[in-house]
């Protein structure tokens, strides 16, 4: 099968991960229920009248598409494939309380024209000039996995040979209110969350935006290798070993063969059995963790597929995302991502050196 490179990754999040210094200084936020995302200074990257039309996630993706294709030495992708779960949540919210507002008469159209989940793709587009393939896959716990599949099939077909994917979501008010209200985000008393040894249910919610160019062709820039994709929605718990075994299985791979794997646990007591189970079965791999770092949302494995590749590339593993402290890989050549959002859609993402 024709190898799939990554040739670059930028990510905004919780962490300061457009800083080049970022690796050595990330640290848990433990006593808030939801963690911002480092905004950069957009006016370096975006005209000031563009700016106040954009919303955050926009914003966001804007930035990180920019960088992740000046990285990759890539002035036209051949495709831009964006995943999120919640779209422009922000400008969803200012339409609909515009139609309660105004008694659904005399609105404007801007808000709705924006929320729309496409838009990110689209701006990414009219920004660049590309006139090519431009798709959105939009999926509570796997628009990520869907857009990396869709792009490894293309450059296995010859379909394309640059393509920029990416995954976003942004925190909106009232949505927030609504998961606290509904149990999704942990109670201020559950705090401190420690996401590793939680007593509670709910989680502690984050943004981000993250961006990777995939090539058919390897570059200097090129960190990693995208060795196969898979998920699934549902999963009861006693199908875990099966659900990742049996896909190590069809990459040629035992679970000793893997160096790291991260591990998406949320702090959710109700959903983290799943990577309890998990944790069985990779007893001789470095066993990493990151939503303490990110917070959970719909495409936190777009922060987990950053890092993975920033591991990669530099060789060790911060020392903030180990689980089993007293285990120490002297080199790292596959890394396996497991993730799910609340118990539902599972996804393992597997990585090796480039």
């Amino acid at each position: 099968m024709k190898p799939v490179y990554i040739n670059s990754a930028v990510c905004i999040s919780a962490q300061d991960t457009l800083n080049a210094e970022f690796f050595h200084t990330m640290e848990a936020e433990m006593t808030s229920v939801m963690l911002n995302a480092i905004a950069p200074n957009y006016k370096e990257f975006i005209p000031p009248a563009q700016i106040r039309r954009m919303s955050k996630t926009v914003k966001m993706s804007a930035v990180a598409a920019q960088k992740a294709l000046i990285q990759a030495g890539v002035e036209m992708p051949d495709a831009i494939i964006v995943g999120t779960g919640m779209g422009c949540e922000e400008d969803s919210e200012k339409f609909l309380k515009n139609v309660i507002e105004n008694n659904e008469e005399f609105l404007t159209p801007t808000h709705f024209i924006q929320s729309t989940h496409n838009t990110v793709a689209g701006q990414i587009a009219l920004a660049t000039s590309c006139h090519a393939y431009n798709f959105t896959y939009v999926n509570p716990g796997s628009s990520l996995e869907m857009s990396l599949l869709d792009a490894k099939l293309q450059i296995e077909h010859d379909e394309a040979n640059n393509i920029l994917v990416g995954a976003t979501d942004e925190k909106a008010v009232r949505t927030m209110e609504l998961y606290q209200l509904n149990g999704t985000i942990k109670k201020e008393e559950d705090l401190p969350a420690d996401v590793l040894n939680s007593a509670s249910e709910g989680v502690v919610w984050g943004e981000g935006s993250a961006f990777f160019v995939v090539s058919s062709e390897k570059s200097e820039s090129t960190y990693a290798q995208l060795g196969a994709v898979t998920f699934i929605n549902t999963l009861e718990e006693s199908e875990v070993s099966d659900f990742i075994c049996g896909f190590l299985s069809r990459n040629n791979l035992n679970p000793s063969d893997l160096d790291a794997v991260l591990l998406g646990f949320s702090g959710d007591l109700k959903s983290d059995r799943y990577y309890n189970t998990a944790q069985g079965i990779f007893k001789d791999a470095d066993q990493l963790y990151y939503k303490h770092l990110s917070g959970e949302f719909n495409t936190s494995g777009g922060f987990a597929f950053f890092m993975a590749n920033q591991i990669l590339k530099r060789k060790e593993v911060p020392e903030v995302m180990k689980i089993n402290k007293e285990l120490s890989k002297d080199s790292i050549r596959h890394i396996l991502i497991y993730n799910h959002l609340h118990g539902e859609d599972h996804s393992l993402i597997l990585l090796r050196k480039a």
